[in-house]
């Protein structure tokens, strides 16, 4: 039953960081730019939560519906401002501006809310689910929940709508789509504000799990979140659903069974070890590039 139970809490922690990961991939996918900022939105998405819920004394869904919303304007700003011009400038440009812009809004949440982290509030209380000797937090069941019918809407989003087939026609080749009359620049800012949103609800699962939220509390989970994109192959949103349900379960494995200690270098180790056999990731495609 201990093996159940640590795999359920694994199943759990890799929905947090699957729903992270579908906003990088489709950012990588679609802007062929590493996000490392999308990190520091989670971050931005659960002190928001505080604010409204704890703070001010909103309603629980108030407090997310804000968060989304937040999220999602600081997601289009960062776009517009810090990417935007860097459209046709060397990868290593934009790499070094997403640290930048990670920096700053780690240094904006220290001067409005200070170093020290804030209890996260505990919007969801559900009585826990008993099967025989197992028992499932209640809490667990919803983040697992919302995860898969976000990754199925995601998924028919891009598959049925007209900005879906537009996003992959800009993931194809932006000059063809732009000939055809879809505006490239249209498609990255929609790209930005959907995985900015992603990021919301993932801040505040995060917050609700762990019950705490810190300027720096975006980080690790943003960089495990970008693993896991790897992992599944970056580009693939159901590579980003698997990648980071794996990563969850490995991670929790490890810290069950093996050291707690241990259990970060045990997940960069594994994805090393799939990385050396296959580069693309477990769902990722080789792409032919032309000379």
């Amino acid at each position: 039953m201990n093996f159940l139970s640590n795999l359920i809490s694994g199943l759990s922690l890799g929905s947090i960081y699957a729903l992270i990961a579908l906003g990088y991939t489709m950012v990588y996918g679609i802007a062929k730019m590493l996000n490392f900022a999308h990190g520091d939105i989670i971050m931005v998405g659960a002190f928001t939560c505080v604010v409204f819920i704890t703070n001010m004394g909103m309603h629980p869904a108030v407090g997310v519906l804000a968060s989304v919303v937040v999220c999602v304007v600081v997601g289009v700003l960062v776009e517009r401002i810090a990417y935007k011009p860097l459209r046709s400038a060397p990868p290593l440009s934009v790499l070094i501006t997403a640290i930048g812009v990670s920096y700053f809004l780690q240094s904006l949440a220290q001067l409005i809310f200070g170093t020290n982290q804030k209890s996260f509030p505990k919007f969801i209380s559900l009585s826990p689910i008993t099967i025989g000797q197992l028992t499932i937090k209640g809490e667990s069941v919803v983040t697992m929940a919302v995860t898969v019918v976000i990754m199925a809407a995601l998924t028919l989003f891009i598959s049925k709508t007209r900005m879906g087939k537009a996003m992959r026609a800009v993931s194809e080749d932006k000059q063809a789509a732009e000939l055809m009359g879809i505006s490239v620049n249209r498609t990255i800012t929609i790209t930005f504000a959907i995985g900015s949103a992603l990021a919301s609800v993932a801040g505040s699962f995060y917050g609700l799990t762990y019950g705490f939220v810190g300027p720096y509390s975006g980080s690790m989970p943003g960089i495990k979140a970008f693993v896991a994109a790897v992992f599944g192959g970056i580009g693939s949103i159901p590579g980003a659903m698997l990648g980071g349900i794996l990563l969850g379960v490995i991670e929790n494995m490890a810290k069950a069974y093996i050291s707690t200690e241990l259990s970060d270098a045990i997940v960069f180790g594994v994805l090393i070890a799939v990385l050396l056999v296959k580069p693309t990731g477990l769902l990722g495609k080789k792409t032919n590039e032309k000379v």
